[in-house]
């Protein structure tokens, strides 16, 4: 029987090469027509994404754990409705990664502090729940987020860019 020895620099390389590439696996490129605004359907719990001539895509998404009506305070658990835009990304998301909406509008602040209340903030799409963490036999189980799969959110993230337009209807 031969006796083989790896050497440990060979194994620690190797095992950086396989961490990284993992790491690298989120981040998708998209060469593609421009994403001109995105649609959101929260009854047909549809997400559209339009490009200048045609749909581009369509994914379907999971809303708020009470998804009826516009967001009007934090901790409703309610998804917003009406016309904003992406306005941020984040790639360490607790949730694969995410694109942020720019709720809460002028309106929506002033609506929520007329009631004394906070609108709350930090709306994404995003990808799925983490295992163990979040509910995985449940649609709509965000704090007022929008939800896709991870894969989903990969291919969202390289084709939206900040400023899209979002249109998100009853």
């Amino acid at each position: 029987m031969m006796n083989t020895r790896i050497p440990r620099r060979v194994l620690l390389l190797g095992g950086l090469g396989v961490f990284l590439s993992g790491c690298a696996g989120k981040f998708r490129s998209y060469n593609g027509p421009e994403v001109t605004r995105l649609r959101m359907y929260k009854a047909q719990r549809l997400l559209v994404l339009d490009g200048a001539d045609d749909v581009l895509r369509t994914y379907p998404i999971g809303l708020g754990f009470a998804p009826e009506g516009h967001k009007q305070f934090e901790g409703d658990g309610r998804t917003p409705e009406g016309s904003y835009a992406i306005d941020r990304r984040n790639p360490d998301s607790l949730f694969h990664l995410s694109i942020g909406i720019s709720y809460p509008n002028e309106a929506d602040i002033a609506f929520a502090e007329a009631q004394g209340k906070s609108p709350g903030g930090d709306i994404f799409i995003h990808g799925g729940p983490r295992k163990g963490i979040d509910p995985m036999n449940k649609r709509d189980w965000t704090a007022g987020c929008i939800s896709v799969t991870d894969r989903q959110i990969e291919d969202i993230y390289a084709m939206v860019r900040d400023g899209t337009p979002i249109d998100i209807y009853t």
